[in-house]
């Protein structure tokens, strides 16, 4: 069984960083077919993805926030982390690290989320 845990503060003031960790069980990060990613959804409105990052090591980023967020990720511990910068009030989101089946498309798991809010 595969299982996702979000770590990570829950409040971050405007102009700082935003750093999130998942840990993984169940699969090796590595695996082929899979991308792990983050998908973030903000009170009263639908998700979206952040970015992820496959298992060759590549990453991408939607590109509205391609220049604030970065995914890298620690294969000797099975994690892999979101980094934004200069967070702003809109990025206060429930955030969700993912695993997306790339041979379906499909997201087929999910961690259980954690509410990051942007306030000072």
């Amino acid at each position: 069984q595969v299982q996702l845990q979000e770590s990570g503060p829950g409040l971050v003031k405007p102009s700082q960083t935003l750093s999130l960790t998942c840990s993984v069980s169940g699969e090796s990060i590595t695996a082929n077919w899979y991308n792990w990613g983050w998908v973030r959804q903000p009170l009263g409105k639908g998700p979206e993805w952040v970015g992820y990052i496959r298992h060759s090591g590549g990453t991408y980023s939607i590109p509205s926030l391609a220049s604030r967020a970065f995914i890298s990720r620690d294969a000797s511990k099975n994690q892999f982390t979101l980094q934004m910068s200069s967070v702003i009030p809109e990025d206060t989101a429930v955030y969700y690290c993912v695993r997306y089946y790339t041979k379906d498309y499909v997201i087929d798991y999910w961690g259980k989320g954690t509410l990051v809010t942007v306030s000072s």
